[in-house]
């Protein structure tokens, strides 16, 4: 691989690069589903390529083969550059890089079984019982479905600066679903999360974990119950949201938002933008003051960590939010130079064959103090609401409604009845202010995102967020009915 790589910055330098990066990808993936009492699909693939980018005449040049040879490499090299001069005869400011050392390492993700080493008959297995168990719960549950996913990737990058690293990881993933069918209307019920259920860097331990077939009746039954709660009344109340769906507002509103290629109006086509200004930085009040949210790439075991991003900048832990004050961007090489500063390590791409852009890390709302029974107690009068349904949210990312699978009244302190499809909608900086209380480091876990899009052509990010419940004062609720 090393001598790929050195090839492909050699002929780099020689076509007249001023700076030069080679990756080298090798990813593997399995994908299984089991649907309603059946196989639905087993799909495996693996792509294995290598991708050069580099700055001539002041601009960005990349190209990819998957031909992963000394040759080839060479002659993808030359196309970049002949790319990078060719966009260079348009006007335009020279591109800058802020500094960053070079290094030479290897960095592994933890793991203790590998997913690709388990029979798939084993796999299979797990996830007809699963079924089986959702099924056999409830008469109104007619449609099931139960999935895993896996992911092993190895990749070597170098650039022209002298770093060689080296990265492998796996990330292992499982979900279930139980629609329960009334008259009119088909309801869902997912454990332990919805929309591809929850992923970790780990290996085929994090499933067993999960214990899916023991969760499967539990779950068809809270779907069947819900053919019978009301929907939320329309108006206002306290809000208490469960750390999965707390995981996706940091998402949306946070983490998309703080991508400093939005503020600068390099993403801007796919739902790109943001309401943030460079201005905002030491001064925009985000949030309550017990808002903290950081961009942490260390955090064992999250799909949004690695050793190196794909610039060579080390993984860091930095604050977005301090106090409820808005503190600093996402950024990469290039973008930094705008705020005189250095990377904090956020640029990635999706394989070989992609240009890496400005992704999220591992965006965490930090635990605070409460325990969840306390903070239900604490609370006269609102909901509590988990696992998200659906989500809408402008260019921008400061309008947003989310609907959830379930939610529970809370009157004096105590659930007094579920509810359906629970939806709530705000604007960003005036939620997240509304915010009161966030449950402890007990209450607090990673939840693992593998579809985040960004880009055109499109790519996919895989992304975590620390989160736990937390409470938020006066949300419009009900919204719509």
């Amino acid at each position: 691989m090393k001598s790929i790589i050195e090839s492909a910055l050699d002929a780099a330098r020689l076509a007249g690069a001023t700076y030069a990066d080679a990756r080298i990808v090798d990813t593997l993936h399995e994908g299984i589903t089991v649907a309603s009492g059946r196989v639905e699909g087993v799909e495996s693939s693996a792509s294995f390529g290598v991708g050069v980018r580099v700055i001539a005449d002041g601009s960005w040049g990349f190209s990819a083969t998957h031909d992963v040879t000394e040759k080839a490499a060479a002659e993808c090299a030359a196309r970049a550059v002949a790319i990078a001069r060719a966009s260079g005869r348009i006007p335009h400011a020279a591109v800058a890089l802020s500094d960053v050392a070079p290094v030479t390492d290897t960095w592994r993700g933890p793991g203790q079984i590998d997913p690709f080493s388990v029979p798939l008959e084993e796999k299979l297995d797990l996830l007809v019982a699963t079924d089986e168990a959702m099924r056999a719960a409830s008469e109104f549950v007619k449609v099931t479905k139960a999935s895993l996913g896996f992911y092993k990737v190895h990749k070597v990058f170098g650039s022209s600066l002298g770093s060689y690293i080296e990265q492998d990881w796996i990330e292992s993933g499982a979900g279930i679903t139980a629609f329960a069918l009334g008259e009119d209307e088909v309801l869902p019920r997912s454990y332990p999360n919805s929309h591809t259920g929850s992923w970790m860097q780990a290996g085929w331990e994090f499933v067993t974990a999960l214990d899916l077939v023991a969760n499967g009746p539990r779950i068809a039954q809270e779907a069947e119950a819900l053919l019978s709660a009301p929907f939320v009344e329309p108006g206002k109340t306290d809000l208490i949201i469960d750390g999965s769906q707390v995981a996706l507002q940091v998402h949306e509103s946070i983490g998309h938002p703080t991508e400093l290629d939005r503020v600068l109006g390099d993403e801007a086509a796919f739902a790109g933008t943001s309401f943030l200004t460079l201005s905002d930085v030491g001064s925009l009040k985000y949030g309550s003051e017990i808002v903290n949210v950081t961009a942490d790439a260390t955090q064992p075991g999250s799909l949004g960590s690695f050793g190196y991003d794909d610039e060579g900048v080390p993984a860091q832990r930095t604050y977005l939010v301090r106090d409820g004050l808005f503190e600093g961007f996402l950024s990469s090489r290039e973008s930094a130079v705008v705020l005189d500063a250095t990377s904090n390590g956020c640029m990635r791409a999706d394989g070989w064959n992609r240009t890496p852009l400005i992704r999220m890390t591992t965006i965490s709302l930090e635990p605070g103090t409460w325990s969840l029974p306390d903070l239900i107690a604490d609370t006269d009068d609102g909901l509590y609401i988990e696992t998200n349904n659906s989500w809408s949210i402008d260019d921008k990312r400061l309008n947003f409604q989310f609907a959830c699978e379930i939610g529970w009244k809370i009157e004096n302190g105590e659930f007094t009845g579920l509810v359906k499809s629970p939806n709530y909608t705000g604007i960003t900086p005036e939620f997240w202010n509304s915010c009161d209380a966030v449950c402890s480091p007990e209450f607090w876990r990673m939840w693992g995102l593998p579809n985040c899009g960004k880009g055109e052509p499109m790519q996919t990010a895989h992304v975590a967020h620390g989160a736990a419940p937390a409470r938020f004062r006066g949300v419009s609720v009900g919204v719509g009915r």
